[in-house]
């Protein structure tokens, strides 16, 4: 079989504009960013934002192996699935980042036949989204530092910074630093940090603005630092929020390309589920629920992650329901999680089942099915679902594109009509401890909760600042539901390490850091960035 981009570049890609009359998208309502890639401006928000909603599906995973389990092809195949059978169906897809791109895991393009293109340009530089936000980040971290060295009129304490500068790439050396040096001309000396761009609260923040004004506010609430009397200062207190916003005017546009089935696909922001908030903007899905009969959209890693933060953050501050919840596994992650052996580690698949039945959303489990498989591994774990009273569907996306996914489109038509009875799995009026506790126990499945002197000391800090009203979010290994990414499968009766927690007061939520999770990840040994090459203007190796 041809490589992703082998099959990619041999697609019969069409021009943007022909995609864009699929959705009756009007000219002043586009802006080109060469013949198969586009932004969707305010125009068409405006003009479509009384249309009748369409039906909101939300696919998952289990606990993934290091190379991934097919999640966003599955969405792109059951997208090119849905429109096959007659459904005007969109899919809304987050940008990859440049970090995993260059490193081990790959871009998010998806695979095979299920594809978004142009696949180089989104996983690339695309419409320059990411850089924006890097620059609007790191103008913030700029200013804060200029305004210390002209006089600090905030009587900011160089030891209370909290916000870090931003790189979207995987560089370890950048964890830890020290800036300044060279002489008091180059300002004041101080440690920082560098997070990957898809981990920063700008990032977030960007992801959840519902328009340019809520942009700009949830800007300026960003807690940067304290001063000297632990009083908080805020960006806006660095009148640095507004030209932060003119950095991103353009990229709060959602971005509009397609599949290799020439169907519309809205991608639209990125963080990492396993740090961030792992969801794609809050405009983009709203644009997709007001275009489409369907929007299908995607939370990064398994569903202890990507779908919690997806229904209990996102869903909360967009108030979205969700219609169906489309749980993806594979035969190989399965026996990931049961050290070779499928019938140990199903038990994995049990887990994330248990835990989505606790939101009251109609659910289905898709086996992203690899050639591999053997026929007695995919019957096991058909009987596993129906003895678990789950609806359970083979996904054939990767090999042969939508046409291998028309069973599960049909089964996700069906659920999509039955009523859902969607909850949340904590209530914002919690304390922090107790949100904390609750997530741990009914999603993570510890026992109870250990808290760090530093994780305590915060907690302190954000109740002072009246902001412990806010949702969760857990920056944990993503390939296990524990905090300990050796812990395979089902693990319970352990404690659940609260290492740390910050505020992102911008974005509006509560971050936890458990086990050892890192905000900047490092390279492989041999990074992917050693074989990709281009020729004649033609790029090789991607994938």
């Amino acid at each position: 079989m041809l490589s992703d981009i082998e099959i990619a570049q041999k697609s019969k890609i069409k021009n943007i504009k022909k995609i864009s009359e699929k959705l009756g998208i009007l000219e002043n309502e586009i802006e080109y960013y060469g013949k198969y890639k586009a932004k969707l401006n305010n125009d068409l928000f405006e003009r479509v934002k009384n249309n009748k909603s369409g039906k909101l599906i939300l696919v998952t995973a289990v606990n993934p192996t290091p190379a991934g389990e097919g999640k966003t092809t599955t969405t792109i195949g059951l997208g090119q699935a849905l429109n096959k059978i007659g459904k005007k169906t969109l899919m809304a897809l987050r940008e990859p980042s440049l970090g995993p791109v260059f490193g081990l895991k790959g871009g998010a393009t998806g695979g095979g036949y299920s594809q978004v293109v142009p696949m180089e340009d989104i996983n690339l530089h695309f419409t320059g989204d990411i850089h924006a936000i890097t620059a609007a980040n790191n103008l913030m971290c700029a200013c804060l530092d200029n305004h210390i060295f002209h006089g600090n009129k905030l009587n900011i304490n160089p030891k209370e910074i909290l916000v870090k500068r931003c790189l979207d790439l995987n560089d370890r050396a950048l964890r830890n630093i020290i800036i300044g040096l060279g002489g008091k001309m180059n300002g004041v000396t101080r440690e920082d940090n560098f997070n990957i761009t898809v981990a920063s609260e700008v990032m977030a923040i960007f992801c959840l603005a519902q328009d340019l004004l809520d942009l700009k506010i949830r800007l300026g609430n960003i807690l940067v630092a304290y001063d000297y009397g632990n009083n908080p200062i805020y960006a806006k207190d660095l009148k640095v929020n507004n030209s932060m916003a003119v950095l991103l005017k353009d990229a709060i546009n959602p971005n509009l390309v397609q599949t290799l089935e020439n169907n519309p696909v809205i991608i639209h922001g990125g963080p990492f589920a396993n740090i961030a908030h792992g969801c794609n903007s809050i405009r983009a899905t709203n644009l997709g629920l007001n275009l489409a009969d369907y929007l299908i959209t995607e939370a990064g890693f398994g569903s202890d992650l990507g779908a919690e933060k997806f229904l209990d953050i996102k869903c909360r501050i967009a108030n979205l329901k969700p219609d169906v919840i489309v749980l993806v596994c594979t035969v190989r992650a399965l026996k990931y999680n049961g050290n070779d052996d499928l019938k140990a580690g199903i038990c994995n698949l049990k887990v994330h089942i248990e835990n989505l039945k606790k939101y009251g959303v109609n659910l289905i489990v898709a086996l992203n099915k690899f050639i591999s498989d053997d026929i007695h591994e995919i019957e096991l774990i058909k009987n596993f679902c129906e003895n678990l009273d789950v609806e359970f569907e083979i996904s054939e996306a990767f090999e042969k594109g939508g046409a291998g996914v028309i069973n599960l489109a049909e089964k996700v038509c069906e659920l999509a009509e039955k009523k859902s009875n969607f909850k949340f799995i904590y209530d914002l009026d919690l304390s922090i401890k107790e949100k904390i506790l609750k997530l741990a126990q009914e999603i993570y499945r510890a026992n109870n909760v250990i808290y760090s002197k530093e994780a305590l000391e915060s907690i302190k800090k954000i109740e002072l600042l009246k902001r412990d009203n806010l949702p969760i979010c857990v920056a944990k290994t993503q390939y296990s539901i524990s905090d300990d990414p050796t812990k395979l499968g089902f693990p319970s009766n352990y404690s659940f390490r609260v290492n740390n927690i910050s505020l992102s007061n911008g974005a509006g939520f509560i971050v936890i850091y458990a086990g050892n999770i890192m905000t900047m990840p490092g390279l492989p040994k041999k990074p992917a960035a050693e074989v990709i090459d281009i020729e004649t203007n033609k790029i090789i190796g991607l994938f």
